[in-house]
């Protein structure tokens, strides 16, 4: 089990919208959420503004404010607000990963030498625990519904060693 994770809104919007984000969040010891992505979570209505209130009223996810807001101020002139908060929290706690899906972000973080994970990469190692399971055709589906961006040759990379095990 990995020790710790900093989210960002991304990841964790798109695995609560699949119904997903507690078995995704049990994969970590300790998960954290800058506080800027917890307000952009919170300000929609949703299932994952949902699910958030109850983990944080459970203690199962952190609200975390970035201390080093030179970093975050730096990193904020290529990358959002939060990815840039969740990249510097995830220095200044020392976590083993950061959730993020945008490839600016994700290439950013790597560069600071942290290890990246994003929606597909947690969903991947869900479906490898056999936490989640489903046909890898609704999975694209489903993603591509909810307005999830990502190319589909990387998509089926990512997948193709569970769909050719049919394990989906």
């Amino acid at each position: 089990m990995v020790r710790s994770a900093v989210f960002n809104s991304s990841p964790w919007i798109f695995l609560a919208k699949l119904g997903i984000i507690e078995p995704a969040l049990s994969i970590f010891q300790k998960v954290y959420l800058p506080l800027s992505v917890s307000k952009e979570i919170l300000s929609k209505p949703d299932e994952s503004a949902g699910i958030l209130k109850e983990l944080q009223k459970n203690r199962q996810v952190d609200i975390f404010e970035a201390r080093n807001i030179r970093l975050v101020n730096a990193l904020g002139n290529r990358l959002g607000r939060g990815e840039a908060e969740a990249i510097s929290i995830a220095i200044e706690l020392d976590a083993d990963v950061v959730a993020l899906d945008d490839y600016t972000a994700r290439s950013e973080a790597l560069r600071l030498g942290l290890e990246v994970k994003g929606t597909l990469g947690i969903i991947s190692k869900l479906i490898e625990l056999e936490r989640f399971q489903c046909t890898i055709g609704e999975l694209f589906d489903n993603l591509k519904s909810m307005n999830f961006r990502v190319k589909d040759h990387i998509f089926w990379e990512i997948f193709k060693d569970i769909k050719q095990n049919k394990r989906s």
